[in-house]
């Protein structure tokens, strides 16, 4: 079906905004002529070899953001990635669970492995979640971060088990200070290979100057708790596997995961310690997402699709409900002014302006990941946002501010003050805004003059960045 009207544009740009990094105009249209269900399937389904100005780029451009000596190459790396992939929904789904598998720099004092762990997310991220979760306690990222390296048969360390009920799948109150230790004893002996970590750190983990030394995971059975165990009401000689299996199988796990979604993608809802407190903002749908859970055994990309084309998701009422994050902010706009048409320094700029707004990726405050929603503003980020997206906005040298500019200038409608002004928010991406943000917008259209330059667009464009729904979506 062809989308044929303003409202099924709208709605596009909501989905693509939600999925991705939000999309302009003309892309909105091009997707208009595939319609809504199919565009769902492209997010959930990119092909393997979706467009995006690839590795060896970076490795010819930026040795560093490829070796990953640094704390902040791997987030400049993922950046890079999120602007240019076309596969938007698969960086979006690494942004997901980058925040709730929080795993960060300060601890594991490798960006490469902090990288693969992304990598991993990429390829697991859209799939089934007890394969997610498996992989995921394989990860040296995670192995080291949250010390299984030091769990050993005889002495077990809880630190893995329990993150693993907490934040990681079922949530406070699902499972007993029991089930944490008989899980740690079935996750005796997942640790990393090469050689003792601990020696690693302590005398030499480094080739310099070619590269740090890899991580690798390493299951060494004669460390492993073979013992049985009792494990959420079930018994036997469990490992890890076995453990992720009994968990997947739960409905607080369903109820999390589904809770997490809405969170992400629909509207934004108190801190994950809050929950166990505070009923969800909209029952039906977290039943909604957790039926998809089971019913598609598990699986993530049709928990998505369920959600993305579900009434609530489609709602008016669910638009500019969510305050972007830093890094979908940043990434948004950099896809919107056109600034990467190829690896260049100025995304190491990019990156630092994200962490002054509060974001540093590979680098969360805490296991918790970062507190999200309304918690990303306060006096000196909103400052940050709003300075950014105005000096983007105000390169008119850029490419996608130059096509932005040319075409409201070559819209013969859009002279009007109103005209202007819905002209200009079509171009960022086809943006909906109160009546009371409209007249604001147009009372500047109104005061800067009659005749319209490409000056008094270019302005337009940065006030309306600074809207409250822009800095929404």
């Amino acid at each position: 079906m062809v989308v044929e009207t303003k409202k099924d544009l709208e709605l596009l740009a909501h989905l693509m905004r939600r999925a991705g990094f939000g999309a302009p105009r003309a892309q909105i249209e091009e997707l208009d002529t595939k319609g809504y269900d199919a565009v769902v399937d492209y997010l959930l389904n990119p092909p393997e070899n979706a467009a995006w100005l690839g590795d060896y780029m970076v490795r010819r451009f930026h040795h560093e953001q490829s070796g990953m000596m640094g704390p902040r190459a791997s987030g400049e790396n993922w950046l890079y990635r999120m602007v240019t992939s076309e596969a938007q929904l698969q960086e979006k789904m690494c942004l997901f669970w980058h925040g709730i598998f929080a795993t960060g720099y300060p601890k594991v004092i490798h960006g490469k492995v902090l990288w693969n762990q992304i990598r991993m997310f990429r390829r697991h991220g859209l799939g089934n979640f007890k394969d997610l979760l498996i992989e995921l306690s394989k990860d040296p990222a995670m192995i080291v971060w949250l010390d299984n390296y030091d769990n050993h048969k005889g002495a077990i360390n809880e630190n893995y088990g329990r993150e693993l009920l907490e934040l990681f799948s079922m949530g406070v109150g699902h499972y007993s200070e029991e089930d944490i230790k008989e899980a740690s004893r079935a996750f005796t002996g997942w640790t990393i290979g090469n050689t003792e970590y601990m020696v690693l750190r302590s005398e030499r983990d480094s080739d310099w100057p070619y590269g740090r030394i890899s991580w690798h995971f390493d299951y060494r059975a004669e460390d492993h708790d073979e013992d049985e165990k009792t494990f959420l009401g079930q018994t036997g000689n469990f490992n890890g596997e076995d453990i992720v299996d009994i968990i997947c199988q739960q409905e607080a796990t369903a109820y999390f995961i589904a809770r997490h979604m809405y969170h992400f993608f629909v509207a934004d809802e108190p801190p994950v310690p809050a929950w166990p407190y505070t009923p969800p903002r909209d029952e039906v749908a977290i039943k909604t997402l957790m039926d998809a859970y089971f019913d598609s055994g598990y699986d993530i990309r049709e928990m998505l699709r369920t959600l993305f084309t579900s009434d609530f998701f489609k709602d008016e009422d669910a638009r500019y409900e969510k305050v972007k994050s830093p890094a979908e902010l940043v990434a948004g706009i950099l896809r919107l002014t056109g600034e990467f048409d190829r690896p260049r320094r100025e995304i190491m700029d990019r990156s630092l302006q994200m962490n002054f707004m509060g974001q540093m990726l590979n680098n969360p405050p805490s296991v918790e990941g970062w507190h999200q929603g309304a918690e990303w503003v306060d006096t000196g980020t909103l400052v940050e946002r709003i300075n950014f997206a105005s000096e983007q906005f105000g390169d008119t040298d850029k490419s996608g501010v130059k096509r932005m500019i040319d075409d409201v200038m070559a819209d013969e409608y859009a002279v009007s003050p109103a005209r202007l002004v819905e002209a200009c928010l079509d171009q960022l991406g086809v943006i909906e805004v109160s009546d009371e943000t409209r007249e604001v917008l147009e009372r500047f259209a109104e005061q800067s003059g009659e005749t319209r330059t490409r000056e008094k667009v270019a302005n337009l464009l940065r006030l309306a960045t600074a809207t409250h729904e822009f800095q929404r979506s």
